[in-house]
């Protein structure tokens, strides 16, 4: 679907690493490029036509943003340096003060770095509980474990729609529609959903949402923090500076701006954002359900194909995302990555920032291939072809 918009498949390689990052089709650099080389002012920083292009270019963005997650208003959108930088916002711009001593945050042990260690950090300043949601035996989060797991000391349950490892799609509008009756404030991690799926944060009534641009054919150094209104008017700037200010004097008397400028102190990453815009633009004339449907067909093709060689594991054959890990008996997952990469296949090895996995896993190290909408069943195939291989090892050696 979309090949011929990438550069990058005219190589003879096979990319299955799209849950680390995607590939970028032509409009990328032409947008960012054109930014760059014929109206590259600074944005909301002065008076004069290009400048004024270029404000108008970044309030475009946020305008596609907000319909692309159907967010009530253009404020609640935030543009951040990625994923980790919106979620560190969240967790110490606005619970720092929410939070209190022994209240209780709920992850589960297959959540990414990027929104396990900030709670981590957060737990040790104001004595935090942290506990986790048990996964079931296909490692999925389950409705009844959520509530299982809820006591009156949950303040706040933080996940990610879809993991990154096992590729389960979790109940987000069921978890939120009952931890909402129990007082309690969901954040949610969309680095790997917002890109495959639609994701509407009203229909689903997420408190705080996360995503990067790289994981969804946009440039690296961008991220999205949206958070409903409500919360937004009462979260706390961590990085201060140009932009989010109205007024300072000498004495330490200063006025900050309301968000989005709030949250955005500094030049933001103006090319990105220019470029981001354009991409939002092409994922909707493919059609974010289109995308779906045709990675769950191609995800259904892998897991049979896979299920011919006998001594591949497959860890997470019943979820429905793209994500696919596995790994081949008797050979480290590095050893097997440096043997398809011989081959000009690029997949993801080790444990893919979700090191607490392992507990509920049963092993650290596992190989991963992640599909998005320009993957093939012929690209499969050869992947396939190359495990079926009985001398692996001797061609790594």
């Amino acid at each position: 679907m979309n090949r011929e918009d990438f550069n990058f498949l005219k190589q003879d390689v096979i990319y299955f690493d799209n849950g680390a990052t995607t590939l970028k089709p032509y409009i990328l650099a032409d947008n960012i490029s054109d930014y760059y080389n014929n109206y590259s002012a600074n944005a909301h920083r002065g008076d004069y036509d290009i400048s004024l292009k270029v404000n108008a270019k970044v309030a475009e963005t946020r305008d596609l943003v907000k319909d692309f997650i159907n967010a009530n208003n253009s404020s609640e959108v935030i543009f951040t340096s990625g994923a980790t930088d919106s979620l560190n916002k969240i967790v110490f711009g606005y619970f720092r003060d929410y939070l209190k001593e022994n209240d209780e945050v709920l992850l589960t042990k297959s959540e990414h770095a990027s929104i396990v260690l900030p709670w981590f950090e957060l737990a040790d300043e104001l004595n935090l509980n942290i506990n986790y949601i048990p996964l079931d035996n296909d490692l999925k989060v389950t409705m009844d474990n959520v509530i299982k797991s809820i006591t009156p000391k949950t303040k706040v349950i933080a996940l990610s729609h879809i993991t990154n490892v096992v590729g389960d799609i979790r109940p987000i509008k069921e978890i939120i529609e009952y931890a909402h009756k129990n007082g309690i404030i969901v954040l949610v991690d969309g680095a790997q959903s917002v890109p495959h799926m639609k994701v509407d944060v009203q229909d689903l009534d997420i408190d705080f949402l996360a995503f990067s641009a790289h994981k969804m054919c946009g440039p690296t150094g961008l991220g999205i923090l949206y958070g409903k209104e409500k919360y937004l008017n009462n979260i706390k700037p961590i990085i201060f500076g140009g932009g989010m200010n109205a007024s300072f004097e000498f004495d330490g008397t200063r006025l900050y701006k309301n968000n989005p400028s709030l949250l955005e102190a500094g030049t933001p990453n103006i090319a990105g954002i220019i470029g981001f815009g354009e991409i939002i633009k092409y994922l909707n004339n493919i059609g974010m359900d289109n995308i779906s449907l045709y990675e769950k067909k191609l995800r259904n093709y892998a897991i049979n194909r896979l299920k011919e060689i006998s001594d591949i594991i497959i860890y997470n054959e019943n979820s429905d995302s793209g994500i696919i890990t596995f790994n081949k008996k008797n050979i480290f997952p590095q050893d097997l990555s440096l043997y398809l990469n011989k081959h000009n296949i690029c997949v993801r090895a080790g444990s893919h920032c979700a090191k607490i996995l392992k507990d509920d896993l049963g092993i650290k190290n596992t190989c991963r291939i992640s599909l998005y909408f320009y993957n093939t069943k012929e690209e499969i195939d050869k992947l396939v072809s190359l495990l079926k291989n009985t001398n692996i090892l001797d061609e790594i050696i």
